[in-house]
């Protein structure tokens, strides 16, 4: 190999690749046609076979060789035609070289008057096979390999016959360069037909994706128009409202003002939020439109205020941390945030007054949260779309390659526990 890179150095470029082209012997197996599957298969191998026997024939009866090298002459005919169904290439050499030896044998028996008036320099069972082993050879290569192998076969007729030349034969040079041209430039063209249709295929594919996207996308457009007209205008109003309401009042509490005041900041955090998912649905990548600067994601940092909002509630939430804090991806610490959110969202809908604790226990691995709150005094109504904000935590968890599980408490209350990766997996790998 180091000796053929050696030589080709400094050749032309078109050149190298027609060389490199010519003296592949990779495998290239036919494939099944799409109508008539393996029929065209064994069609060539019953082929390969009469020109086996038929090509020894000829050079035995005929062509005044003996038996065994007639036999081999034709073996090598006929079996580069079975080898053409999986290595065209060097199918093609075999029958080149099983030609030449054949042609030299046969021109010294010519000489000699052994066989007199017999067909040179190809036999009519190696124009055949040539035939075969060219067209097997169109089918698969690139237009200017087998026009090589066209002009080389060309070139050695020629040579044989013009050059070196014999005595009293029939001669086969024209008819079968012709005839050869015929079948390189039909497998060509039905190659170039195959590459066309796959390509339209390939095309068709693209475009039913892009059909795809787009209608997702447009779906994604119509919700967040939804959701931006009915949710962000009652968010809007109850702020507005939350505002006003002290005003209305003569001389109200400070508490009456207090919670007031945090109903306003609950709806302006909602309405932030609301503008984040906003921009997620609009987007064509979700992830880089969850990462946009439209305003600061909330990390841990801000767990204190989501803990202060849901006592307001009259909730008792205690929250403890353990192991050595430490800064982590904005990935984990977003989803510890919404995880621990959601775990006091369910709380406060199906738990009110109970005492919720909360525990961040950071470690190399990475973060492990775990929420409990206590059982219930009384029966909470069922909250409309109870479930999805369990199926949002676990999707957030198995995202970064973490683990979540939820369940009964011991105690009868509920118990949230996850586990975030400190170094999350990148986007396509699988966790481990």
């Amino acid at each position: 190999m180091g000796t053929q890179h050696a030589f080709l150095r400094g050749v032309p470029s078109w050149l190298r690749a027609l060389w490199e082209g010519l003296w592949s012997f990779r495998s290239d197996p036919l494939p099944p046609f799409v109508w008539l599957r393996w029929l065209p298969h064994g069609l060539l191998c019953i082929a390969a076979f009469g020109i086996t026997f038929g090509g020894a024939a000829q050079l035995v009866d005929n062509g005044g060789l003996g038996p065994q090298i007639g036999f081999l002459i034709g073996f090598a005919q006929g079996g580069a035609v079975a080898l053409a169904l999986r290595r065209p290439v060097a199918a093609w050499w075999l029958s080149t070289a099983a030609m030449v030896v054949g042609a030299v044998l046969v021109r010294h028996q010519l000489l000699r008057g052994n066989a007199d008036d017999f067909t040179w320099p190809w036999t009519g069972a190696g124009v055949l096979g040539h035939m075969a082993v060219l067209l097997l050879l169109a089918l698969r290569v690139r237009t200017r390999v087998s026009a090589a192998a066209l002009g080389l076969t060309a070139f050695l007729t020629y040579a044989l016959q013009g050059l070196l030349g014999a005595a009293d034969y029939q001669s086969t040079g024209v008819a079968a360069v012709v005839l050869c041209t015929v079948v390189v430039l039909l497998g060509a063209a039905l190659r170039g037909r195959r590459q066309a249709r796959a390509a339209l295929v390939e095309q068709e594919v693209l475009t039913a994706e892009e059909r795809t996207r787009r209608t997702v996308l447009e779906e994604r457009n119509r919700i967040a128009r939804e959701l931006h007209d009915v949710v962000a205008h009652h968010m809007s109003v109850i702020s507005i409202q939350a505002q006003v309401a002290p005003h209305l009042v003569q001389e109200p509490t400070d508490e009456l003002k207090e919670n007031l005041a945090g109903i306003r900041q609950n709806a302006l955090d909602a309405l932030t939020e609301l503008r984040r998912v906003l921009g997620v649905l609009r987007s064509e990548d979700p992830a880089a439109a969850e990462s946009a600067p439209h305003a600061p994601l909330p990390t841990l940092a801000r767990l204190d205020a989501l803990v202060e909002n849901a006592r307001a509630t009259g909730l008792s939430v205690a929250c403890t941390s353990a192991g050595e804090p430490r800064p982590l991806a904005p990935g984990v610490e977003l989803s510890a945030y919404r995880i621990v959110q959601e775990a006091l969202s369910n709380a406060i809908r199906h738990a009110p007054g109970t005492k919720v604790r909360i525990e961040l226990a950071f470690s190399r691995p990475g973060l492990r949260v775990r929420v409990t709150n206590t059982a219930p005094r009384v029966p909470a109504p069922r909250s409309p779309g109870a479930g999805h904000g369990l199926l949002g935590m676990r999707e957030r968890a198995a995202m970064l390659g973490g683990d979540l599980a939820t369940g009964p408490a011991p105690d009868g209350g509920y118990e949230v526990t996850a586990f975030l990766p400190g170094d999350t997996p990148a986007k396509g790998e699988t966790a481990k």
